[in-house]
């Protein structure tokens, strides 16, 4: 069933969405503050940043976790070294209390050792015997840059074994997002779905932080998932500053649909947890 055919309004898809979202954030000097700008005891994803690397990842987890927060760090494949590596890494995410993780590929380049995908650091991770009560793995709802989507299909059909669910890449429509899902359902792939979706974003602050973080960790994500074209039209449409509402509301009558099985929102703050915060909670009083 297309979007076309829901377009009634569906206040409580809007409110179980937003209320039980997750919040992304960069591993960058700011997190410190941007955290509290989070609910007590919010889910907080943190990625891998090719300036910082995987170490930082895990640091900022254990610090997080020491908070109180909920943690589900990117594990990137192509950042870790070797299986003592891994085991290292994964010991310190359990004595953490982390019980669930993201595992993409990673953008880097070059592998650091000897993980060139997902696939290959979920596969050591379960002949080590290292596993997570939930693992996350990429959706990929508009395409990927370097891969044909049948390629992307196969590498989900691989990875689905040791998977727990699905995040979405960044996308800006429901309607694509949902016609995805559907291709999903229509292979065979049951996983839950968590879509990805920008969090409030002004244009000028977005472009402090990728100044900041040097090539710009969130520009090159913005160009390989949605394109930047897209980005700027968006901008330009809301003089400045992107807010998801239409993105939400035309995802909202699908929540609760056992064909969908869409389990939440994974949010892209870019490390602007504040304005998101206050759109979130402003659409809740709604």
């Amino acid at each position: 069933m297309s979007l076309s055919t829901r377009t009634v309004s569906h206040p409580e898809g809007v409110e179980t969405l937003l209320t039980d979202a997750r919040f992304e954030l960069m591993p960058f000097e700011s997190f410190d503050d941007e955290i509290t700008q989070l609910p007590d005891g919010a889910t907080i994803a943190i990625t891998t940043s090719p300036q910082l690397g995987i170490e930082r990842t895990v640091e900022r987890t254990e610090e997080a976790r020491a908070r109180g927060y909920e943690v589900v760090p990117h594990i990137a494949a192509r950042y870790v070294e070797d299986r003592d590596h891994l085991a290292d890494i994964a010991d310190r995410l359990h004595d953490a209390g982390v019980t669930d993780i993201f595992v993409p590929g990673g953008d880097r380049e070059e592998p650091a050792g000897e993980f060139e995908s997902a696939y290959d650091l979920l596969s050591a991770l379960d002949e080590m015997g290292r596993s997570f009560e939930d693992v996350g793995i990429t959706g990929y709802p508009e395409g990927h840059d370097f891969l044909d989507d049948e390629t992307l299909w196969e590498s989900m059909e691989r990875k689905e074994p040791y998977a727990t669910y699905i995040v979405t890449q960044l996308c800006y429509d429901p309607e694509t997002v949902v016609e995805w899902i559907e291709d999903v359902r229509a292979r065979g792939v049951e996983l839950p779905v968590e879509v990805g979706i920008p969090g409030v974003m002004k244009y000028q602050k977005l472009l402090k932080i990728s100044q900041k973080v040097g090539v710009g960790d969130s520009i090159k994500f913005l160009k390989k998932t949605t394109g930047i074209l897209g980005f700027v039209r968006q901008l330009v449409g809301s003089r400045g500053t992107y807010k998801p509402d239409d993105l939400v509301d035309g995802l909202a009558p699908y929540v609760g649909d056992d064909a969908y099985r869409i389990r939440g929102l994974h949010i892209y703050t870019f490390n602007q947890t504040s304005d998101t915060e206050s759109w979130r909670y402003g659409r809740l009083d709604d």
